[in-house]
């Protein structure tokens, strides 16, 4: 995925209801085209990242996945492209900061993976 799409998807995350491209055109706050902003919108929702409802004349869009489970998705999907997942795995755990290591640890404790 493209850094525009990720930025509409965040865009969606933030907003406190169904949003219109022009809403999103707006939030995003960069010298992005409507038009581009609709085609973006429409290749998310064909990819089944977002749903829309009509609003009038228009659709407005809302994220059907949260951003944890996004991230999650795009995290698994690069391992498994890896050839070795343990040296991948490794040098993840290597760029945590303390706090993040902790609350992996945590997470994997309450998973019964940490033992």
């Amino acid at each position: 995925m493209g850094s525009l799409e990720a930025d509409v998807l965040r865009c969606l995350w933030n907003a406190s209801g169904p949003a219109t491209p022009g809403e999103v055109n707006e939030a995003l706050g960069a010298e992005v085209a409507y038009t581009t902003v609709m085609t973006v919108l429409t290749r998310l929702w064909r990819k089944n990242l977002v749903g829309r409802e009509r609003q009038g004349r228009a659709f407005a869009y809302r994220a059907l996945v949260s951003e944890a489970d996004y991230a999650a998705t795009r995290m698994r999907d690069a391992l498994g492209k890896a050839q070795n997942r343990e040296a991948v795995l490794s040098r993840f755990v290597d760029t945590l900061s303390a706090r993040e290591a902790r609350a992996l640890r945590g997470v994997l404790d309450d998973r019964g993976g940490g033992r």
